[in-house]
């Protein structure tokens, strides 16, 4: 067991923590240098990056456009959170938060700015009224449940069990044991639903499948933490049945490449939506 740790009377920063985010987080928020966000020709400008809370959106909008929605054509542009582009004063000025996803609509008489995936989504779904079952629907009180579901449990998967299972600088065996006993649950509360339903809210798929896929979906494919083994989750069947099954549709697919890095799958994605400026590179810092 490690050095017994007795906390301070004052939390100081210790910015020599250690850890593969050691380098961007911080105590404090707004932004540490000037520049600008790109814009490109089309009325949605994605500002984010191919993780699991970046994909969301990008299926949504690849999910859009398979329906033939010519206006949820969007430029993709990478925020490289590795470099600190997420603390630009321009994405600052769409997420105060400084996380990715983070959405602008310049549709309408005035700018929209949509910051945090389950927003962007419920946002997106209403605009154009797809994936999200209507107001004042059993349904609908059942897909953002499922959805907010997502929000208040994906932390716990991803700051929680991924962060000590796989970035921590040292291995500890209290918080990965905690943190994948909670994984556990969450993925055996999905299973328990997954085994009554096709899919989450029933037999509609909807903003609730695609927001819990693109984490629990890439957990049980072995797509995230390395961890598929250490988790057992090939036991959760009816998880991998739903995620096996979401994976072949041709917009997940599209969806999961975009802003990733630079190459001949973005070029392809590029060509797919006539956007001269889809997914640049990522911006200097």
């Amino acid at each position: 067991m490690s050095e017994v740790y007795t906390p301070p009377q004052v939390w100081q920063w210790n910015t020599e923590s250690g850890g593969h985010f050691a380098s961007i987080n911080r105590p404090v928020a707004g932004a540490t240098h000037v520049k600008e966000l790109p814009q490109g020709k089309h009325p949605l400008q994605l500002y984010s990056l191919g993780t699991p809370n970046g994909r969301k959106v990008t299926v949504l909008l690849e999910e859009l456009l398979e329906m033939g929605l010519n206006g949820a054509e969007y430029d993709a542009w990478l925020i490289d959170i590795s470099e600190g582009n997420q603390f630009s004063s321009g994405f600052v000025d769409i997420n105060p938060n400084s996380k990715i996803p983070a959405l602008m609509d310049y549709s309408g008489a005035a700018p929209v700015r949509v910051f945090e995936s389950g927003a962007i989504m419920l946002y997106l779904a209403e605009k154009f009224n797809f994936f999200v079952p209507t107001v004042g629907s059993p349904e609908r009180a059942e897909c953002l449940s499922w959805l907010f579901w997502n929000i208040g449990s994906a932390p716990f998967l991803g700051g929680g069990f991924g962060h000590f299972y796989a970035y921590a600088p040292e291995k500890l065996e209290y918080p990965i044991n905690r943190y994948a006993m909670e994984a556990k649950r969450q993925l055996d509360v999905l299973d328990k639903q997954l085994a009554q339903h096709q899919y989450l809210c029933g037999d509609q798929y909807t903003i609730a499948d695609m927001a819990n896929f693109a984490w629990y979906g890439a957990l049980v494919l072995g797509e995230l933490y390395k961890a598929a083994e250490f988790l057992d989750v090939t036991r959760y069947t009816h998880v991998v049945r739903w995620a096996e099954q979401i994976q072949q549709r041709p917009a997940v697919i599209r969806g999961k490449r975009v802003n990733l890095a630079w190459g001949p799958e973005q070029d392809q994605l590029k060509e797919r939506h006539d956007a001269s400026d889809f997914n640049k590179p990522s911006i200097e810092s």
